[in-house]
């Protein structure tokens, strides 16, 4: 089968994950009403392309946090990418950065951080919950600096698990032979985790009461940049800011926590106007296309972060699948900067979505 676009994959990968773990991945909150506004948003904004700019040569390079990178796409962290394929992490790290990018890896990751971080090559990022017990954390933090991650994304959206209620119906757990290795700062297994449910694990570990002084706590206990994911704010982006965070990333958690929150491509431009260049602004929510990526550089991403398309690829085709996807959205972007009349991310500015 060739694989033209993304959504070639994804209808691949519902043909072979078990429909807990397609239910799991695939799912959002509620009445899936902002998963479904994520990606449908991107739809209603034009693009005004320029023409006769010279467009014959074409650069993506960036910069993020101090990485040099050669596309503005990053592997965004998805919990438990081992039920998609075995060792997933570790597999979709080393496609991620041989494309020249980042891959964030999730606290509820199947594969220990060291593995992964071996494994990629290139620089990976950690995505941080904080736990009720604080010392817990600092752990996990220590454990993931040895470990040679260079940023971590602390998630600020789930002071609970949002309702999914597909997962509940599915009564969903981890599956047999699988577990989350980052939980803590101690990599062995312990005995009481194989057939823990998701939900009832996240509700006994993570800290409902986290707040901006949290986010000073962490950047007082570590030297590696923070970014603050979860942002759909720009009064909370300013937040981040005097809290020392380095980057945010508007997210809305991809659909999964507070239903009926906005598209996160409809927030952004706000967010970027109000912390104007203090730090790197990243954005998930709904890529599917290289247009997209245009579209949320335009309104002022440095880059922008993939979570369910590099699930679709690596269910598929492991890392070759991983890599098409990031070819794919790097050959749209490209044929998209042509069609804009951009010669580099640079010129993709405000006015190629509201002249």
């Amino acid at each position: 089968m060739a694989f033209l676009n993304l959504s070639d994959y994804e209808t691949q990968a519902r043909k072979i994950l078990d429909t807990p773990v397609l239910d799991y991945f695939d799912g959002g909150a509620n009445d899936e009403v902002t998963l479904r506004e994520n990606p449908s948003a991107f739809g209603r904004i034009p693009l005004h392309y320029r023409v006769l700019r010279g467009t014959d040569r074409r650069d993506m390079h960036t910069r993020v946090l101090g990485h040099e990178l050669r596309t503005p796409i990053i592997a965004a962290p998805v919990a438990m990418l081992g039920m998609a394929r075995p060792d997933g992490d570790a597999t979709a790290a080393r496609a991620a950065t041989a494309a020249g990018s980042i891959f964030v890896l999730s606290t509820f990751s199947t594969t220990p951080v060291e593995q992964v971080v071996d494994a990629a090559r290139g620089p990976v990022w950690f995505q941080l919950y904080v736990y009720k017990d604080r010392a817990a954390s600092e752990a996990l933090v220590k454990r993931v600096e040895a470990a040679g991650c260079s940023a971590i994304e602390l998630t600020v959206d789930a002071p609970v698990l949002g309702l999914r209620e597909r997962d509940v119906r599915n009564a969903f757990g981890f599956p047999d032979g699988l577990w989350a290795p980052n939980l803590t700062a101690d990599a062995r297994r312990p005995e009481a985790r194989p057939g823990s449910e998701l939900a009832a694990v996240f509700a006994a570990m993570i800290d409902p009461g986290l707040t901006w002084d949290d986010v000073a706590w962490l950047r007082s206990i570590t030297t590696l940049p923070i970014l603050v994911k979860g942002i759909v704010r720009a009064d909370d982006a300013e937040r981040a800011v005097e809290a020392g965070a380095s980057g945010i990333v508007v997210s809305n958690h991809g659909g999964r926590q507070l239903d009926t929150a906005p598209a996160t491509i409809d927030v952004l431009g706000s967010i970027t106007q109000a912390v104007g260049n203090r730090i790197d602004v990243l954005f998930d929510g709904g890529i599917r296309r290289g247009t997209d990526v245009v579209k949320a550089l335009a309104l002022g991403a440095r880059a922008v972060q993939i979570g369910r398309p590099v699930l679709w690829g690596l269910a598929t085709d492991g890392q070759e699948g991983v890599a098409h996807v990031f070819n794919i959205l790097q050959q749209e972007l490209d044929v998209a900067m042509a069609l804009c009349g951009c010669r580099s991310l640079d010129e993709i500015t405000p006015d190629l979505v509201s002249p």
